[in-house]
């Protein structure tokens, strides 16, 4: 079996971390390397980390950002496959090994992703349709929204080196554009379990602290479609949906008096909205 390489981002979060490195420990697949990146704590992360037992690494930076964190972690990792796990949320303890099913140990295009469990304080919240998970081909709906939590994916360091980290340029939406450029082209396992157990009660979460996260969601379509090999059909879709965006982020900018932001967003809707063909470019 490969060895897996699971990268914790962490910063000030002492009161979660605990449980987060321990279900990494605690997992029934046990060649697992534990990477802990500290992305500019200020609090006793160090010293806490350092109390756990087991096999840990420890990396520090300065703070950089979550898609920064993530990068160090790949860069430092030794495994084949990798998982990463938010510092707030947690794993079940066969999460790993129910991915490993799935894997052929050749595939080196291989992303798969499970089921998850939502908490919010202390309470299972219900997921609405719209948020369903899935496996296969889904880059439509995965331009509508995140459909692919970072706790619950395991994906080839191979994929990775190819179609590239997070984008550290992105303070919100970081993961959301590493998965349009993956679903654009390639299958995606899914574990219909759910493996996962995510906690929405922080007020740190980046959903709360960065606004109009839309705004981000919109340059990583952007992105998307400046690369050429995007078939016709996945084009009309990225346009279709960069135009519904934008409308629906200068509505709202209008609302809040922001009226030359609303403007910019108003004329990029009216561009694209022109020009629907697979000919679409940025």
């Amino acid at each position: 079996m490969p060895l897996v390489s699971a990268i914790i981002p962490t910063f000030n979060r002492m009161d979660t971390l605990t449980r987060s490195i321990r279900s990494v420990l605690d997992q029934t697949f046990k060649d697992i390397e534990l990477i802990v990146v500290d992305d500019g704590s200020t609090d006793s992360t160090p010293e806490l980390v350092r109390k756990i037992s087991g096999s840990i690494v420890y990396l520090y930076q300065a703070h950089q950002g979550v898609s920064s964190a993530r990068n160090k972690g790949i860069s430092a990792s030794s495994g084949d496959l990798v998982a990463f796990l938010d510092s707030d949320d947690e794993w079940k303890p066969e999460k790993i090994e129910k991915q490993l099913q799935l894997y052929d140990g050749t595939d080196e295009d291989f992303i798969c992703h499970t089921n998850e469990l939502w908490m919010k304080h202390g309470q299972v919240v219900n997921q609405k349709k719209i948020h369903r998970k899935q496996g296969g081909r889904f880059f439509e709906r995965a331009l509508e929204r995140c459909l692919i939590s970072p706790s619950s994916v395991m994906i080839s360091r191979a994929l990775l080196d190819r179609v590239g980290y997070f984008d550290e340029s992105l303070p919100a939406a970081e993961d959301y554009d590493l998965w349009l450029r993956i679903t654009a082209f390639h299958s995606v396992r899914f574990t219909d379990e759910p493996l996962v157990v995510k906690h929405g009660d922080r007020d740190d979460q980046l959903s709360k602290v960065v606004p109009v996260i839309d705004r981000y969601r919109i340059r990583a379509i952007l992105k998307i479609l400046d690369d050429p090999n995007l078939k016709p059909t996945y084009r009309k879709a990225a346009v279709n949906q960069l135009v519904r965006k934008c409308l629906v982020l200068t509505k709202g900018l209008t609302k809040r008096g922001r009226f030359h932001e609303a403007a910019t967003y108003n004329e990029l809707a009216e561009k694209y909205a022109n020009c629907m063909d697979q000919a679409c470019s940025s």
